[in-house]
């Protein structure tokens, strides 16, 4: 495939936007080359700059549950659009969202939308710092909250792609209050709480960690992090900004049958918009202002468009009751089509997968953690990467990146990606 006019558009970029990108892991940085301008999308598939259609597995890092421009998103964006786009007021549609987001997820009772993820999780930690009234918080090596201060300590996701986990800007007094544990390693997390009595305010886990690649929890692991949390006066938050909605109508908490006390979302509940929330039980919501002393704010926060997109997608997830079985069957078929291909051809390998979320680990090492999931093979995994985009499919530019599935792929998409898997492969081991 030629990449010419996306290479002219990146040269362009570079002069007026750092790097040439609005968000690091679109530069391409980890794998090398040119990155891919988008002009259109639909279904499963991505037209570029160029006039490839590429088969998508990256959905825009995960909100595209349904397929790229859903038909009644995209409408329900137009309408409400005509109407006005943003009024920095009050709008019946926030309170219809929020309760079916409410309906949907266990354990929440009050939601509060933002106009990101990172936004969500940030806002959660003020919160949970408010209502314990301490400082400290714990988080997970390899996990990635976002691009907040306080989660800038051994981040997974573009943090780790770039080579400093340990972002220049971040002071000194913010990283000492930011504990770090291991992931699916509840020692390490005991050894924290008890060094630092009664001063961790909450642990802030991916419950299904998707920014070192996807790496599920151990058999216990959630349920003893739910455990610790009520025996020390801790919160317990669960970043769901990528597993909510996409794991199970309620989410990881649905899924695992484990209740946190604050829960993060973004990706899916936006509809493809730019959307966050964070919720949780009413005894710690209403610490927020305007009715508490926690403050959070913003001007475009449940603004008209976004919670069109948001409100749509939730309604058409709610309806569909084999939404998830089908997008069970579909990533475990392709799971195991890309690993009969990774036999064949005597490559080591480890993939994990859990409902919609898959990674595929060049390494034989099984990976439950931060430390495994950076045993792969990396140079391997670039010429994996430029292989399988030569041949029209797309996964992220990153190794610690997830794939994510969309119900829009059919068993012909599936099937044509595992015979290009097998191709590039064949290339690989003759090179």
């Amino acid at each position: 495939m030629l990449y010419k006019r996306s290479s002219e558009l990146f040269q362009e970029a570079q002069k007026v936007i750092p790097g040439g990108v609005n968000s690091p892991v679109r530069a391409f940085n980890s794998v090398g080359g040119t990155p891919i301008f988008v002009q259109s999308a639909k279904g499963a598939y991505l037209y570029d700059e160029d006039g490839n259609v590429l088969i998508d597995y990256i959905n825009s890092w995960g909100p595209m549950l349904l397929g790229h421009a859903f038909e009644p998103v995209v409408q329900a964006v137009i309408e409400k659009a005509k109407k006005g786009t943003s009024f920095g007021m009050p709008t019946q549609i926030e309170t219809q969202i929020a309760e079916l987001a409410v309906s949907m997820v266990p354990n929440i009772d009050k939601i509060r939308f933002v106009n990101s993820g990172t936004e969500a999780c940030m806002s959660a930690i003020r919160l949970a710092r408010g209502f314990t009234n301490r400082d400290k918080i714990i988080k997970f090596k390899g996990c990635y909250h976002g691009h907040s201060d306080s989660f800038l300590i051994e981040a997974g996701s573009g943090a780790v792609t770039f080579g400093s986990p340990n972002s220049p800007g971040v002071t000194q007094g913010t990283a000492k209050d930011t504990l770090l544990a291991e992931y699916n390693n509840l020692d390490s997390v005991i050894t924290l709480l008890e060094a630092n009595p009664n001063k961790v305010a909450a642990i802030i886990v991916e419950p299904v960690a998707g920014n070192m690649g996807c790496v599920i929890p151990k058999k216990g692991f959630l349920q003893g992090l739910r455990d610790l949390c009520t025996a020390h006066g801790t919160l317990l938050i669960f970043d769901e900004v990528m597993t909510g909605f996409r794991l199970a109508k309620g989410g990881a908490q649905e899924l695992f049958g484990i209740n946190a006390d604050l829960v993060t979302f973004g990706k899916v509940i936006g509809g493809g918009l730019p959307v966050g929330a964070f919720a949780g039980r009413s005894e710690i919501m209403d610490y927020l202002a305007p009715i508490g002393p926690v403050y959070q704010a913003g001007t475009l926060s449940g603004n008209p468009l976004a919670m069109a997109a948001g409100l749509t997608m939730l309604e058409h997830i709610n309806a569909d009751d084999s939404l998830y079985e089908r997008l069970e069957q579909k990533t475990s078929y392709l799971a195991k089509g890309i690993a009969k291909v990774l036999d064949k051809h005597s490559i080591e390998y480890s993939i994990n997968q859990l409902g919609s979320m898959m990674s595929v680990f060049f390494s034989k090492e099984k990976v439950y953690d931060f430390k495994t999931a950076s045993l792969g093979d990396t140079p391997f995994f670039k010429a994996f990467f430029h292989g399988l985009l030569e041949h029209g499919v797309y996964i992220a530019p990153s190794s610690y990146e997830t794939w994510f599935i969309t119900d829009a792929l059919t068993y012909q998409d599936l099937d044509k990606t595992i015979e290009i898997v097998d191709i590039v492969c064949t290339k690989l081991n003759k090179a």
